[in-house]
């Protein structure tokens, strides 16, 4: 399960451009791909199909060549052994002694050879061979000196008749390869007496350039015992070795393998000898590495394609997107203007003219919101202003006044003269605004009341800056913060401090006491949570009030900030920009 979640985890992370990228890429390379598959097993079976049998062919062609070629030679041989014609006139030769008999034999021999010469156009150097003796008669050519048929690679032997693979040909004038035939003679005075042929291999060589395949191809040419007797990889497979296959043990009837990083097929004659055709595996598999180079380019020209129309679409859906980023941030910051929608997309600008409006209708009730707070605190204020009537409240105190000097009831004259000093500035009307001046002197009254009341005694000392009296600062802000130290643990022997000074270029008021102090939660309820009616103390205004009263009066500007510690007391400051008299914000 939690691999599951972390995959899909991955997977959401995943950013819009990445998986518009890759969903193209798919969609472009997923068929191609497929197709290139399909495409490449089909051209390979038909690649093979027409090189092995483009090469099958032209091994039938050439080991038919030779076949035709050798049977030619052994028919040449026929004609110049002892059976026929030529070599019963040999034999009158031999035994022959008188000298012009002789001479008129040996033209009518040589008048033979070059008619048969003439007749096979394919037939090269002949002569008559002696072994003991290493001599050689009759010969239509020039015999090179080096001449000895021990040397020569056998491809076939039967019948009393050798056949010897391509070698350079015997005929002084002619470096060509040929094939050749030595075939007994058995002349009744001499046993070594041989006949030796040779046919210009200029028609097997031709056979085996036939085609374009044979470009890439090499043969060799085997004896029945599978010896190499012709190799056109001398240095891959030398003549006179075994052509032989690792690991094949069925060779002498195999027509196709490989050997040594070549592919080869062979086609066995009538005769037991056989032609093998060579090609590389490089060249066998040239054609389809082409094809696979060209799919290759192909798929990475369609990679390219898929991406730039992938990074199109996307630049296409960025820049709205963007423009909505911007919209949003921009209303995060209290930033409500509305701009021109131009996506150039129908679609996002109606998204983005939706979210214009519901950007002005969120401005609308913002203000509206804003404007209600203040009416709020304004309200709250009436309240307190409106709660009784004054004018009433001020004639009966000072009824009581003047009740408490006709009785010589000073200490009652006292407390009635403070009480009514103080409800005259709550309750008068005239606004929200007072001085310091004004501040402390209603704090005055009030702590005179409460020194008669409380039935402990606290001092209160006041160190207030003469220059900063007639600084405008809101009404109540004083008051309910000494008396926050008066019901929050202030005991005898209490001793409250407050202090109006300059610090900063900005008005600060401190209030310190020396109570038991008030726990963290208390504060944060003190400051945030508006208390209930009947847990409201002394006056009823506290310290939430004097916090919201700062944040609607001065819009931020002013900070009010509470520290306490348990058992040394509890400290208030508050920080204000510093205003004139009558200097109310509107």
């Amino acid at each position: 399960m939690n691999t599951d979640h972390v995959r899909k985890s991955r997977i959401e992370r995943i950013s819009l451009k990445n998986r518009i990228l890759f969903l193209f890429s798919a969609v472009a390379l997923i068929p191609f791909l497929f197709s290139c598959y399909l495409s490449y097993r089909t051209i390979n079976s038909i690649l093979t199909t027409k090189l092995q049998s483009g090469i099958q062919s032209n091994l039938k062609q050439v080991t038919l060549s030779l076949e035709n070629t050798l049977s030619n030679l052994n028919h040449v041989s026929q004609q110049l052994a002892f059976e026929g014609s030529i070599g019963k006139q040999l034999e009158q030769l031999m035994i022959e002694d008188q000298p012009y008999d002789r001479s008129d034999l040996t033209d009518q021999i040589k008048y033979q050879l070059n008619l048969i010469a003439f007749t096979n156009p394919n037939i090269g150097l002949s002569m008559y061979y002696f072994r003991d003796d290493g001599i050689y008669l009759f010969e239509t050519m020039g015999v090179k000196d080096s001449f000895d048929p021990d040397k020569l690679p056998i491809m076939a032997s039967y019948y009393g008749i050798t056949y010897f693979g391509p070698h350079i040909s015997n005929d002084r004038f002619n470096d060509q390869y040929v094939l050749s035939a030595l075939r007994k003679v058995d002349l009744p005075e001499r046993d070594d007496a041989y006949i030796y042929s040779e046919s210009s291999f200029k028609l097997t060589q031709s056979i085996l350039d036939l085609d374009g395949i044979s470009k890439n191809t090499a043969h060799l040419i085997l004896d029945n015992h599978g010896r190499v007797s012709y190799s056109e990889l001398e240095d891959v497979f030398p003549e006179n070795t075994t052509f032989s296959v690792p690991d094949d043990t069925s060779l002498a009837v195999s027509t196709s393998g490989i050997a040594s990083g070549y592919y080869w097929y062979r086609q066995y004659s009538n005769q037991g000898w056989s032609v093998v055709s060579l090609v590389s595996k490089a060249d066998y598999n040239q054609e389809k590495n082409h094809w696979m180079m060209q799919m290759f380019l192909l798929t990475l020209l369609f990679a390219a394609v898929s991406l730039a129309i992938g990074w199109l679409l996307w630049k296409m859906v960025y820049r709205p997107l963007s423009q909505f980023h911007r919209e949003m941030k921009q209303m995060l910051n209290s930033n409500f203007n509305v701009v021109d929608a131009n996506s150039r997309i129908p679609e996002f600008e109606m998204l983005l003219t939706q979210f214009g409006r519901m950007k002005a209708h969120i401005a609308r009730l913002y203000s509206e919101v804003e404007l209600k707070e203040k009416r709020r605190a304004d309200l709250e204020i009436e309240k307190l202003l409106y709660q009784i009537n004054p004018h009433f409240l001020m004639n009966t105190l000072d009824t009581a006044h003047w009740l408490a000097v006709m009785n010589g009831q000073e200490e009652i004259d006292r407390l009635v003269t403070s009480l009514n000093k103080l409800l005259y500035y709550n309750l008068r009307k005239g606004g929200q605004s007072s001085t310091i001046r004004e501040e402390i002197d209603s704090l005055r009254q009030y702590l005179i009341l409460q020194k008669i009341r409380y039935n402990f005694q606290f001092d209160v000392h006041m160190h207030i800056d003469d220059e900063l009296l007639n600084v405008s600062v809101p009404r109540f802000i004083l008051q309910p913060l000494v008396e926050n130290s008066l019901y929050h643990g202030l005991d005898d022997k209490g001793r409250i401090e407050v202090e109006v000074s300059r610090h900063n270029n900005k008005l600060e008021i401190s209030i310190r006491d020396n109570g038991r102090g008030i726990s963290e939660e208390k504060i944060k309820a003190l400051l945030e949570q508006e208390q209930a009616e009947r847990h409201r103390v002394g006056m009823g205004i506290g310290m939430n009030y004097v916090k919201r009263m700062l944040e609607s009066y001065y819009e931020g500007q002013a900070s009010l900030s509470v520290s306490s510690e348990p058992g040394k007391g509890t400290q208030i400051v508050i920080q204000l920009p510093i205003q004139c008299k009558k200097e109310e914000p509107s």
